[in-house]
């Protein structure tokens, strides 16, 4: 009898009321987030490794035509110091001067290699010219509008072709048509936005076939010899040594396109494809450097990238450009020919009022 009193009361007794536990149990997830987010904010603007970070960011977003959210990580006035700083360090590298010596012998050998590449993070490739007098600078063939890189090497006949110099491009709404700096090919200045003893940055070839990076006047590239070249920087490999010592100094993590030559004479184009999560989403310039030095180049300078960046070979779109509308239009090209001589380049703004289109303020 006792035993069933004692479990009527254990069955009446009621349980706990559900205020005592509160709302903690609620609160806990929020709590957590709070924490993770604290921590994470701590070690993002507080650590050194965080602020690298926190920099490596802002320098992919000053490469992309988001450069403005860059402030949000670093600062207004950061922002602009670093564009600033950027641009003088690529002005300082260009001077570094070559004295190392290419062998050019009879470059009877007329292959034109591609290869894949990969490493942390990105994907690419990396063609190979081995006779660098098949190289010539082509430009668009359409008054008023820049050419994708397909259809110049169709048009052309080409072997092969990777995206040029710089141009350019306000509001990242350009039309590709305006390059920035200078354009020549086949020895001939094509086009220049400086004056002749105004130094620019260039990269190119002059005609005997070695290769031409780093800041010179226009003026002196005529007395070089130089046959083709366009404007770009930073040239980052001088004599077999890397000018870029550091991650944190590689300008972000973009798509890339470089230009190097090894010596004996080859010509190295390396296309990195970037801004694809999953597939690749890009490489420093210093991991270019990389990839280069390990290769064997003793000079090396960077082309434009970012959305411009395309390999074609045979007809075919090699690499995976980033951008979801398409190649973009541009007014250059470096392409390879089996008879370069043939190559008749037209100088498509020549009696072109070039005031009429905008020019844009970014150095890059």
């Amino acid at each position: 009898m006792a035993q069933i009193q004692s479990m009527q009361m254990i069955e009446n007794k009621p349980f706990p009321p559900r205020k005592q536990r509160g709302w903690n149990w609620i609160l806990y997830p929020f709590v957590f987030i709070f924490v993770v987010m604290a921590t994470s904010a701590a070690w993002f603007y507080l650590t050194a490794s965080g602020t690298a970070y926190r920099y490596m960011i802002a320098d992919t977003l000053i490469t992309s035509q988001h450069r403005d959210l860059a402030k949000y990580l670093i600062g207004q006035s950061e922002l602009d110091k670093r564009v600033d700083d950027y641009l003088n360090r690529f002005n300082e590298m260009g001077q570094v001067k070559d004295n190392h010596a290419i062998n050019l012998p009879n470059k009877s050998n007329k292959d034109v290699e591609v290869e894949a590449i990969e490493g942390k993070g990105y994907k690419g490739h990396i063609l190979y010219v081995h006779n660098p007098k098949m190289i010539r600078v082509v430009t668009t063939s359409i008054v008023g509008q820049g050419e994708q890189i397909l259809d110049m090497v169709k048009r052309t006949g080409a072997i092969a072709g990777v995206n040029g110099g710089a141009f350019d491009d306000p509001n990242w709404d350009g039309n590709g048509f305006k390059p920035a700096g200078i354009v020549m090919s086949g020895g001939k200045l094509l086009y220049k936005d400086v004056g002749m003893e105004d130094p620019v940055n260039v990269v190119g070839i002059d005609r005997n076939g070695v290769m031409v990076a780093g800041r010179y006047k226009p003026s002196e590239l005529i007395k070089m010899g130089v046959n083709d070249a366009v404007t770009f920087q930073p040239k980052f490999i001088v004599n077999g040594k890397g000018l870029i010592k550091s991650e944190s100094d590689g300008w972000g993590i973009a798509p890339r396109t470089s230009m190097a030559q090894l010596k004996d004479g080859t010509i190295l184009f390396v296309v990195i494809d970037g801004r694809q999560p999953g597939y690749s989403v890009g490489a420093t310039l210093y991991d270019v450097q990389k990839i280069l030095l390990e290769k064997g180049a003793v000079t090396a300078a960077n082309l434009d990238g970012g959305s411009s960046s395309v390999l074609v070979k045979d007809n075919q779109v090699i690499n995976r450009p980033s951008s979801s509308y398409g190649m973009r239009y541009l007014p250059t090209s470096f392409l390879v020919f089996d008879h370069p001589e043939r190559v008749h380049q037209s100088n498509i703004w020549e009696g072109i009022d070039m005031t009429h289109f905008n020019s844009s303020n970014k150095p890059f």
